[in-house]
């Protein structure tokens, strides 16, 4: 099967990396790609926001599946494009994207599901804002009710701050803080079959010890060893099925990657917020510890045969990634730099680089060229071993200005 992947982040990267070692995939595309992503696929130039000028590219391929991995092109309904060609796609359709796309779409579909979520308010006006705030009170969560490339949520005490935050998005939803650790849980669907991955653990805070900006992942870790007994199977029935069965009764089925953000309050289990696509840096865990074939699943997730597949076979041990980052990130990310070390990172196999902001210099060089640069990420029996081996990956890489987290996994890990 030839497949191509539509993106060009450390997901993308993730994702090439396992349908590289999967025997059913004969060739392996990605578009528009990256340094790190072309040692494994032929990389292509493309507008990923252009349905059509995907849909060309897969038909010039004779790809077999279309796997669109970032939020904006599933939002812009590339998937749509793609789909109406007759070519198996792993994404929802434009419409179903919404569910990530406006986060006052998806409080719609939770109350019309009974998916349990946090009392919210969406806000057009200052008034409305603070009058939200206030009923509230601190900590405010302020979330921009559309795409922002995982930034558009401000979590503070700082009143100012908010408001601040608030008044920049054209509409807002401003919610009730809700307390207890967090968890990332993925779940495949055809829209009628749910079939939920193993749950992470991602770090938002730039800084150790949750301090800093939010960030659109630091690190992350699989599995969770303080989660409670049964939580996937208690959220696969109160969340993603429901949702699921919702949007294909609202007549927007949902096929490919939905991902519920948990956090496990004192009250119970309750949604942060759904994406409709693969998370980052969770995905880089998760997949790492995947024994089953990918490309198969991600196929009949776009054939709507999930029912026929055999349970999924993972890992039994654990796996962590950590987020190199560039100088001034995320503030005002530094680019341009030379990154050194890569081999070295991965010259004992024990740990592997995916790529996110980076780029080929002129003389075969790897460049930063965004954000959040590289992830390090590493299998071992248990955390303790899985972190060592990833932090051990960190230390033999440079580049000028970089930061990283050093507790990535600690507490767990014990």
């Amino acid at each position: 099967m030839k497949v191509l992947v539509i993106g060009g982040g450390a997901r993308e990267h993730a994702l090439c990396r396992s349908l590289s070692q999967d025997p059913d995939v004969t060739e392996l595309h990605c578009a528009p790609g990256n340094a790190g992503i072309a040692q494994l696929a032929t990389v292509h130039p493309v507008d990923q926001l252009d349905g059509a000028a995907v849909t060309a590219l897969a038909q010039r391929l004779g790809a077999g599946l279309v796997v669109v991995g970032p939020e904006a092109p599933l939002v812009a309904g590339v998937s749509d494009a793609v789909r109406a060609a007759g070519i198996p796609v792993f994404g929802p359709s434009g419409a179903a994207a919404q569910l990530e796309g406006s986060k006052a779409f998806a409080k719609d579909v939770m109350a019309g599901a009974g998916v349990p979520t946090a009392r919210s308010y969406v806000c057009t006006t200052e008034a409305e804002i603070v009058e939200a705030l206030d009923a509230f009170g601190a900590p405010y969560v302020v979330k921009d009710d559309g795409l922002a490339a995982g930034k558009g949520v401000v979590v503070t005490s700082d009143r100012a701050e908010a408001l601040a935050h608030a008044l920049s998005c054209d509409r807002v939803v401003i919610e009730e803080y809700l307390d207890g650790p967090e968890v990332s849980l993925f779940a495949i669907t055809d829209g009628t079959t749910v079939l939920p991955l193993v749950p992470a653990q991602d770090f938002k805070r730039a800084l150790d010890g949750d301090e800093g900006p939010n960030t659109g992942g630091m690190g992350a870790y699989s599995p969770l060893p303080w989660a409670p007994e049964g939580l996937v199977q208690e959220v696969l029935a109160t969340v993603l099925q429901p949702t699921v069965d919702e949007l294909r009764r609202r007549g927007t089925p949902f096929s490919g990657l939905l991902y519920a953000g948990l956090a496990l309050t004192s009250r119970g289990t309750r949604v942060i917020e759904f994406n409709a696509r693969f998370g980052d840096p969770e995905t880089q865990v998760v997949l790492a510890r995947l024994r089953t074939p990918l490309a198969g699943v991600l196929l009949a997730s776009a054939e709507g045969t999930l029912d026929a597949l055999e349970p999924l076979r993972w890992d039994e041990g654990a796996a962590v990634t950590v987020v190199i980052a560039s100088e001034g990130y995320p503030a005002s990310p530094r680019t341009g730099d030379p990154i050194e070390g890569l081999a070295e990172a991965e010259a004992d196999g024990t740990a592997f680089v995916l790529h996110a902001g980076t780029k080929a210099g002129e003389n075969g060089e790897v460049l930063s060229a965004g954000g959040r640069v590289l992830s390090v990420t590493a299998v071992g029996a248990d955390l303790a071993e899985a972190r060592e081996k990833a932090y051990r990956g960190v230390a033999a890489i440079s580049l000028k200005g970089s930061h990283h987290r050093t507790d990535i996994a600690a507490k767990a890990a014990g």
